[in-house]
């Protein structure tokens, strides 16, 4: 119960979220600063607050972080392109390709009542983006949609 009340009494600091190995090496080597995924985990997000990286697939753990500059939240998720153009971490294809793989999941509803719509989007315009020294194994496990961080 202890534990309950305390976590109730921390602050949001930020978020982290699963890249895949093989995505990391775009923001801390090619530059890209646009972070795009469903919107999940963000109703608390702020400018100023940090987005660290956890690495999924292999060599798992926090690999890096960021401050989040900015937080667009669109339904189609190829606008982001329109906006930000190669700054975006993956390729339009590799978005294609993977909003079909949702729509094949049924991944991108969002049920009210009766009532189904797709999931709006997220992105996430970074600065100061700096990988760690060596993956650090987390605490607690981080899921597919996410996580906050807190102090």
């Amino acid at each position: 119960m202890d534990r309950f009340m305390e976590s109730e009494e921390t602050t949001i600091t930020g978020v982290t979220f699963p890249v895949p190995k093989q995505y990391m090496h775009r923001f801390f080597k090619e530059g890209k600063t646009i972070f795009v995924k469903p919107a999940t985990v963000f109703k608390e997000l702020r400018r100023g607050m940090r987005l660290v990286f956890y690495q999924s697939h292999e060599d798992t753990g926090y690999a890096g972080e960021a401050t989040i500059r900015r937080i667009l939240i669109a339904q189609d998720p190829l606008t982001f392109f329109d906006t930000y153009g190669d700054a975006v971490f993956l390729t339009r294809d590799e978005m294609i390709a993977y909003l079909g793989n949702q729509e094949r999941w049924k991944a991108v509803r969002v049920r009210k009542g009766n009532e189904s719509r797709k999931r709006d989007w997220m992105a996430l315009e970074l600065e100061d983006i700096r990988a760690y020294g060596a993956v650090q194994k987390p605490e607690r496990f981080v899921p597919v949609g996410g996580r906050y961080l807190r102090e």
